[in-house]
């Protein structure tokens, strides 16, 4: 009979229930205990590479089987199991005496006790592998990297797994890749962007297999050379997918009439210069499912986010038209009066639109602003430094944890009405506010428009204690932006108080978006252009 396990907590899609494999594997786990389980008289084990494996997924290798010679197959039994963060002192307990006995006693990999600092890091966690009678049968621990200058409750999101152990050599193939896959599952709940483990040479291709980087030789310790190895994270990759990758070929048409997506470069700007005139015009729609769920919110929403389109361009906003459709009289009365409050706030009154009901819910409001020195995205160069001026008040919108910010309902009407004039005194090469994309996201379309690729500094980016750096850099921040400047030529001008202001990065040669991290290591956030839309 197969084994299975459950892990507990919600996990990322994939890693829901697994069946354990029915053959028993090479030993794959780090600083794992001994050989694996003998296979039966008769059979044969395939010693040949694997193939390369989908993250998460662990390929069974099975053995062959020899015609009559072979007898009949023996099947070793799997036990169930339950992989949960460990919230007792007796579960504790025993994962540091089952690390002991491995590490200290069996493998000698430490003198006398196999403790260090990351225990007593409050923000260490254990997950551990249970069995059905209770008994604990593996755990792992994760924590976050305590890198120099960092204080002692600092999370950048870059983590480290390690002191994987299972208890019984038999059940290592199934529960050693299991608590991987489930530590991987944990950090990236924790808005972790980087995850990394210290491997021994033996066990580094079964990380391969879970979908692990080798980055290269690690120490020796004990005699035992080890192998580093990194698990890449997709969260702003698929933030990126999820909102902004389809522009391309869905606005084709578009672009194949003179005029069309906007004047020469200004293509994938926030708003659009109108020909002939110092207005420009900037558009957005609200999701249907924000409408009926939250109406006020997504009223104030729909003024927001085009005065930061206007703030981004370095317009002063001068009106805003509005399309409505409601499915009821009361639900309409609460979007407009969201829509109302929004434009008394930021001094921008509405002059017209369209308003129906008993239709589904529908909202899009255009802004109208005026410059006459337009800002664009596409205006940035290789080598330019990269500067985000964000609100960092606030906090999580109410059902919107770690996707929408809420910097701007408490503000002042005077607050939100200097900081949509900041980026106008600054005059920056580009810019570009940040949008449904996140700030890494929309830094790739800067970088797009600009014809360049961009690198972000981790440590640099201004961020609320209440947000992890994952969520931050891809949730919708209330008001940001994003500049870019040659090096030392950004504007020294009086800034609202309101406002974060700090140089976090630098556009590269290389299309995309890189992590740069405090140990100089480099990550991919974005693997290429954003939108596709190409040089503005």
């Amino acid at each position: 009979m197969e084994g299975s396990f459950r892990y507990a907590p919600p996990q990322a899609p994939g890693l829901l229930k697994e069946q354990g494999p029915s053959a028993p594997q090479a030993p794959g786990l780090l600083k794992e205990q001994g050989p694996p389980a003998p296979q039966a008289p008769g059979l044969l084990k395939e010693q040949g590479p694997s193939a390369p494996q989908a993250p998460g997924l662990l390929k069974e290798q099975r053995p062959v089987e020899l015609s009559i010679l072979a007898g009949r197959r023996r099947v070793v039994a799997r036990p169930d199991f339950l992989i949960t963060v460990a919230d007792t002192a007796a579960e504790h307990t025993a994962y540091r005496a089952m690390r002991h006995h491995e590490f200290v006693d069996r493998q000698g990999l430490f003198a006398h006790s196999d403790l260090d600092d990351t225990d007593d890091d409050p923000r260490t966690v254990v997950l551990v592998a249970t069995l059905a009678d209770g008994t604990l049968a593996g755990g792992v621990r994760v924590a976050p990297v305590r890198w120099d200058g960092a204080s002692d409750t600092e999370d950048i999101g870059w983590w480290f797994g390690s002191r994987l152990v299972v208890a019984d050599p038999g059940h290592a193939a199934g529960i050693g890749p299991a608590l991987v896959r489930a530590a991987c599952a944990h950090i990236e709940q924790q808005g972790a962007l980087r995850f990394d483990a210290t491997v021994q040479d033996r066990y580094a291709r079964m990380f391969q297999r879970l979908g692990w980087e080798d980055c290269g030789a690690g120490p020796v310790i004990a005699g035992q050379a080890h192998r580093e190895m990194r698990w890449a994270i997709h969260r702003i990759q698929r933030t990126v997918d999820g909102t902004k990758a389809v522009l391309a070929g869905a606005l084709a048409p578009f672009a194949e009439q003179d005029g069309g997506l906007g004047a020469a470069g200004f293509r994938g700007d926030d708003g659009v210069p109108l020909p002939g005139t110092d207005v420009i015009a900037a558009c957005d729609a609200i999701i249907p499912s924000m409408i009926e769920r939250d109406p006020e919110w997504a009223g104030w929403c729909s003024v927001l986010v085009n005065i930061n389109d206007l703030s981004a361009m370095g317009a002063r906003p001068i009106g805003l038209l509005d399309a409505v459709g409601a499915p009821t009289t009361s639900h309409l009365t609460r979007i407009i009066r969201g829509i109302s409050a929004a434009a008394r706030a930021w001094q921008t009154p509405v002059l017209g639109g369209h308003t129906q009901v008993g239709v589904p819910s529908a909202l899009s409001v255009t802004a109208l602003g005026t410059t006459g020195s337009p800002l664009r995205a596409g205006g940035g160069a290789v080598g330019d430094t990269v500067t985000l001026h964000a609100d960092l008040g606030g906090s999580w919108r109410p059902g919107y944890h770690d996707r929408q910010w809420d910097s701007t309902s408490s503000r002042s009407s005077d607050e939100l009405c200097a900081m949509a004039g900041h980026l106008a005194k600054v005059g920056p090469a580009a810019a570009k506010d940040v949008s449904m994309a996140g700030i890494a996201g929309t830094l790739g379309m800067l970088a797009e428009a600009s014809g360049t690729g961009a690198e972000l500094d981790v440590t640099a980016v201004p961020r609320p204690d209440a947000a992890s750096t994952g969520a931050w850099l891809t949730c919708f921040p209330g008001y940001a932006m994003l500049s870019t400047d040659r090096p030392g030529r950004r504007a020294d001008v009086p800034a609202p108080s309101t406002l974060s202001i700090a140089d976090c990065g630098r556009l590269t040669a290389e299309p995309g978006v890189r992590l740069r991290w405090p140990d100089g290591a480099s990550t991919v956030a974005v693997a290429s252009t954003v939108t596709g839309l190409g040089a503005a």
